[in-house]
């Protein structure tokens, strides 16, 4: 019985090792095949300071309901990974306009880049992301080059050459093929409704 044991051990442990490793298997990075990307503006800004302004903090929480999940061409995507640009001493702003949708959706809030550093996120999300729906909150001084990393033509997704100034209620939608690239004939700015205790600019 023992000489038994000892002779199918092995292969029991072995069995065990693939089982546990299938769902890491499972989850392999896709880059950006099949994936939507989301960009918005962080939510609205105070006269001075880094934070958001009681509009700004009205449309951060209301992004908590609005992107869980989103309502969109008449089916629904939830954000499964999110990113912000990373804290300077001018602006959190991006951080928290994510804020209540990180704690609704139980996500962490990526901030691996700068503002300026739109080409280091995108070829990071070409060669590691597992996520289907990807949100990205930015700032707007950027936004154009970011999607312009993506492989998209800003002025004409936006229908400005430059991001406006006081425009906070625009979301990008980015859509990639099989292949990880743009699908721009299926990429497209949607207006935001106008969320209680927000300002629209539109």
């Amino acid at each position: 019985m023992i000489k038994l044991l000892q002779t199918l051990l092995p292969g029991v442990l072995a069995f065990s090792a693939l089982t546990l490793a299938m769902p890491a298997m499972a989850q392999k990075d896709d880059g950006l095949r099949d994936v939507t990307v989301l960009i918005v503006r962080h939510a609205e800004k105070p006269a001075e300071g880094r934070g958001l302004s009681p509009e700004g903090e009205h449309r951060a929480e209301a992004y908590a309901s609005y992107f869980d999940p989103l309502q969109l061409d008449g089916g629904q995507l939830t954000p499964r990974r999110l990113i912000a640009t990373s804290d300077s001493k001018e602006s959190e702003r991006p951080r928290l306009t994510l804020t209540p949708l990180s704690q609704r959706l139980n996500l962490p809030i990526e901030q691996p880049y700068a503002d300026d550093e739109v080409d280091k996120l995108v070829k990071s999300l070409g060669k590691d992301n597992a996520a289907p729906v990807v949100l990205i909150a930015w700032h707007h001084g950027h936004i154009d080059n970011l999607i312009e990393a993506f492989g998209g033509d800003a002025t004409k997704l936006t229908g400005y050459k430059h991001w406006p100034e006081d425009v906070y209620d625009w979301l990008i939608v980015l859509r990639f093929d099989h292949q990880g690239q743009l699908i721009e004939s299926r990429s497209e700015k949607v207006q935001e409704p106008p969320f209680p205790g927000t300002g629209a600019r539109s």
